[in-house]
């Protein structure tokens, strides 16, 4: 029986996603469940989308003699016998325990935290095969930037992906270049998560469960809770089931212990969608930032970009995640001003941006000729959040996210970019 401080079960924790960024966040959460053997399961295991290759003659495990070097295998064999993703984060050592399996449904059986990390058009269908195969009591992490911005309505990832399974989902965002993280130069990023009530572990008397009164006098248990709020206050459509007593409380702190370490700086907030909404319209500021520079009008018109930029993300949040948006995750966290600082100083919205003026091209060739077929995030992002505020007559209240969706539209030259902020 588990006595005040410890726990008959420890988290297992499961990372969805494989890529670059997949892969030096499973690499985190690896070296702290090793770390903290009294909260976690030492093995972490990372869902990997399977493919077949050699190991690269470029890479330093390349072996004219090895069948790793001569025939193709499998991407999870090569991860789990070479320590190492050649192929979306090479000549970074993963942790070993960290184990890549390409079935989706034993990746996730038995975890009580999931971490997603993978590209959001493909978050639907995985969710789909996961359903059945979770723990109902798992909590999860969402990697994945952005938000789902339509003329309808803007929905969270984090949010969408639990309606999906039937659980708590928060986020984790901030400035965070995938390769630098992974070769543990120093940054920091932003976890998002609000416990829910029924996770509440108070302490109480001994013959009661976790109680709070009501007006009317009356006694509640937290642990009944299934219902929570969204991040626009509303009830959820989820309804949640309570982690067992036997596991160590999953609250804001687990979460920094699992992520924290030295190089990488762990924040944790209640905003959900404050760290969200910064993830995404950052990358329209990028873009017009880009367009600035491109003009060569310096660092002061960049930075007047960003000022400017910056009130809109807050003024978005607030207008439509009044109930949960705070200033100070944009001003304050490195999920809102850090990752625009750092998305308008390279980024790539940031550098195709600035080579469209440069060359006289539209942003749409600049992408085909230097992207390889993928698209930037900010082009269909400026477009969504410009529909979406056209369909509620707000275009006006937001003038660097119009005008930036409008010069790529050809609507509006750069040059006219400072009158529209006037």
């Amino acid at each position: 029986m588990a006595t005040l401080g410890q726990h008959e079960k420890k988290h297992k924790v499961t990372v969805v996603g494989s890529g670059n960024w997949g892969s030096a966040i499973a690499k985190i959460c690896a070296e702290n469940t090793k770390e903290h053997p009294e909260i976690f399961e030492e093995e972490v295991r990372m869902w990997v989308y399977e493919e077949e290759l050699t190991v690269p003659q470029t890479s330093k495990h390349y072996d004219p003699r090895s069948s790793f070097s001569t025939q193709k295998n499998k991407l999870t064999v090569l991860i789990n016998h070479l320590h190492e993703n050649v192929k979306y984060l090479p000549d970074v050592r993963l942790p070993t325990n960290l184990v890549a399996t390409p079935d989706l449904e034993s990746s996730v059986e038995g975890a009580s935290i999931l971490i997603f990390n993978l590209p959001h058009q493909f978050i639907g269908g995985l969710c789909d095969q996961m359903k059945g195969h979770i723990e109902p009591y798992a909590r999860g992490i969402s990697c994945i930037k952005g938000v789902d911005v339509s003329s309808k309505d803007v929905s969270l990832f984090s949010e969408s992906i639990g309606e999906k399974l039937g659980i708590y989902v928060g986020a984790l965002s901030g400035a965070n270049i995938a390769n630098e993280v992974a070769q543990e130069k120093f940054s920091e990023t932003t976890i998002a998560y609000d416990p829910p009530n029924i996770d509440s572990r108070a302490p109480t008397p001994k013959t009661s469960t976790p109680r709070i009164s009501t007006p009317e006098g009356s006694q509640l248990d937290l642990t009944q809770l299934t219902e929570h709020k969204d991040s626009k206050g509303l009830t959820s459509k989820v309804r949640l089931t309570a982690q067992p007593q036997d596991l160590p409380p999953l609250d804001q702190n687990t979460f920094k212990l699992l992520f924290h370490r030295p190089y990488f700086h762990v924040r944790v907030v209640s905003d959900v969608a404050g760290v969200s909404l910064g993830g995404a319209l950052k990358n329209i500021v990028a873009l017009a930032a880009g367009f600035v520079a491109g003009m060569g009008w310096g660092d002061n018109a960049k930075a007047a970009v960003m000022r400017v930029g910056l009130l809109e993300m807050v003024k978005f949040g607030k207008m439509f995640f009044q109930n949960s948006s705070r200033t100070a995750t944009f001003t304050e966290e490195s999920a809102g001003v850090a990752d625009m600082i750092t998305s308008c100083s390279g980024g790539r919205n940031y550098r195709c941006a600035k080579m469209s003026v440069e060359r006289q091209m539209s942003i749409q060739e600049v992408e085909r000729e230097e992207l390889n077929g993928q698209m930037l995030q900010g082009t269909s992002t400026a477009k969504d959040v410009y529909e979406f505020l056209e369909a509620r007559g707000k275009v006006g209240e937001f003038p660097l996210l119009t005008a930036t969706y409008r010069i790529l539209q050809g609507e509006m030259q750069v040059k006219d970019l400072p009158d529209a902020l006037t």
